[in-house]
């Protein structure tokens, strides 16, 4: 196990540098401070790019996982914690995902997403408790988020992780993380020193942010649960997602709002349904069947087209013979 208690390798980790670039921000205007905060943030998109490759691949594993009944489980301390909670909880609405599909863990539990509980990072055990908790199996794909590149929280998650056969990544700010050995595949995104010296809620903050956008995002469309650039899964929760899923099917369809109302309805408030009703012409349990068989609007339609196409060069053939 890594010896977390080797205080040096802080002052080495890219993350906690002093910036050149803002060593004289307390001196600047307001406008100067935003400037240099904006042009700093501009990196972040160009430090993701450099690491698509290695997201891609922790993307197939989130698709296989949830398609093998498993789960993707974040974990991490402090704002990279909270950052991963943000991510789990959001896609549930978004997406139509059941709670229970991503998972996030965090040091200190909910009560750190109100307040810092800044100690608990340093506990390794705690986050082998916190995975023995949700029940790791080797169906599960298990994100460990921390800009430093070495919490013993993570560490623990990671740990246990392992033991149980789960695909583990890292996703971290520096170039050699200590927690490396912990994990399948390591995302480091090199965001490189901050703003405000180690105030790595920053730049790095936002680089992770970004990476789980893409990771949890992407794993959807490839799940079906996106058609088109639409968000069709999403679960009519209150009168604004309502209307958010009435627009939806207008968009998709072309259809005017009392159709796609009314179409909503029928399909006991399930867009994707709905959607594939008027696009088929078919009624809500043949097309439940259909999506049910072929996991996704796009591949219906494509299957419908080629039965289509199929069948008229079959109708062309007879009238030749």
């Amino acid at each position: 196990m890594i010896n977390f208690s080797k205080k040096s390798s802080f002052e080495e980790l890219e993350t906690e540098k002093p910036n050149p670039l803002t060593e004289n921000i307390d001196q600047l205007d307001t406008l100067s401070i935003l400037r240099i905060i904006n042009d700093e943030d501009r990196k972040v998109a160009l430090a993701v790019s450099e690491v698509l490759d290695k997201i891609a691949k922790v993307v197939d594993f989130c698709v296989e996982a949830i398609k093998d009944k498993g789960r993707v489980i974040y974990a991490g301390a402090g704002t990279s914690g909270r950052i991963g909670y943000l991510d789990a909880v959001e896609v549930v609405p978004t997406f139509g995902m059941p709670p229970d599909v991503f998972v996030p863990l965090i040091a200190g539990g909910e009560e750190a997403l109100k307040r810092s509980v800044e100690a608990v990072e340093d506990n390794f055990e705690l986050g082998r408790e916190d995975a023995r908790k949700v029940t790791i199996s080797s169906r599960d794909v298990v994100i460990g988020i921390t800009a430093s590149g070495r919490t013993p929280y993570v560490g623990g998650v990671l740990d246990v992780a392992r033991e149980h056969g789960a695909r583990t990544v890292l996703i971290c700010n520096v170039s050699k993380p200590a927690l490396a050995e912990y994990a399948d595949i390591v995302i480091s995104i090199k965001t490189g020193p901050e703003v405000i010296a180690g105030s790595t809620r920053m730049k790095a903050g936002t680089s992770q942010k970004m990476v789980l956008n893409m990771i949890s995002t992407t794993t959807m469309v490839r799940l079906g649960k996106v058609y088109k650039n639409q968000m069709v899964d999403v679960l009519v929760l209150n009168e604004k997602l309502k209307e958010r899923a009435i627009r939806i099917i207008m968009k998709v369809t072309g259809v005017d709002y009392r159709t796609a109302s009314e179409h909503l309805k029928i399909a006991d408030n399930d867009t994707k349904v709905a959607i594939l009703m008027i696009l088929t012409g078919k009624s809500k349990n043949e097309c439940e069947v259909l999506l049910e068989n072929y996991g996704s609007i796009t591949h219906v339609m494509r299957h419908i087209s080629t039965s289509q196409v199929e069948e008229a060069q079959n109708i062309k053939k007879e009238e030749r013979s």
